[in-house]
């Protein structure tokens, strides 16, 4: 209507109308204490993903080698096991103060090792492992020859609550001598066990380490003639499948 003020757009405004002066602006102390903590909290977050990149850079895997019977699990197996790995040591968490009930050993799974840090770096992961390159990964690696099954530290022994094995072979001897590593590592109170093997190992592990086969079925990255199968001492509810009953 005419003689009625139009509104100003932006740029109609000048500096001062703006609310800006030669004055800088000031905030008051609540708001500088909420910036600081802000960018404090950034800071950490930047330095987190920094320190899980170099994790995550330092557990790659190295390359298979046959010669050892070594065959890495495909993505979707490492981080499904990975996974529920880290949901029993969570589950630790939120109902035990012990930090033993929070270590895991894996057993001859060096795939498993790395996908776990990968997802969580702070869980505690001791590897025992017979090839030697994965001395990179520092204190969290123990050679580990099967045929020795209890060379290891002392301090191993009933120390992990947690406990995964995937032994090299599919040979009655090398399961039976992994097992005894098992029960050398596992808690004697209520230790979680999880068995990858062959399907034909099904009756082996079920008399002698009291395990059934779930409805998860791991597969490697070099596809195997041979069927896997994933094993635990424990009902695993709605993860990995159940516990299958087979016929």
């Amino acid at each position: 209507m005419q003689g009625e003020e139009q509104p100003k757009t932006i740029s109609q405004y000048t500096y001062n109308e703006r609310g800006d002066d030669d004055d800088p602006p000031t905030l008051s102390s609540h708001a500088l204490a909420a910036l600081k903590e802000f960018v404090e909290e950034q800071n950490r977050t930047v330095a987190r993903d920094e320190e899980e990149e170099e994790v995550a850079e330092k557990v790659c895997l190295v390359a298979e080698d046959w010669r050892l019977s070594q065959f890495w699990y495909d993505p979707l197996t490492a981080e499904t096991v990975a996974q529920e790995v880290i949901a029993l040591v969570c589950h630790f968490d939120n109902t035990d103060s012990s930090s033993l009930r929070r270590r895991v050993a894996c057993v001859a799974c060096p795939t498993l090792y790395a996908y776990i840090k990968k997802v969580n770096p702070d869980v505690s992961v001791q590897l025992l492992e017979y090839d030697k390159r994965f001395e990179q990964y520092g204190s969290n690696f123990t050679f580990y020859d099967y045929n020795r099954p209890d060379d290891l530290p002392c301090e191993f022994k009933h120390g992990f609550q947690i406990v995964v094995a995937d032994p090299p072979y599919l040979s009655k001897e090398c399961l039976e001598k992994v097992v005894q590593t098992v029960k050398f590592l596992a808690t004697r109170e209520k230790p979680y066990l999880l068995l990858l093997t062959g399907e034909v190992q099904m009756d082996r592990a079920a008399e002698l380490l009291g395990l059934h086969p779930c409805g998860f079925r791991p597969q490697h990255s070099s596809k195997l003639g041979n069927e896997f199968r994933l094993f635990t001492n424990y009902d695993p509810g709605t993860r990995l499948g159940g516990w299958k009953q087979d016929k």
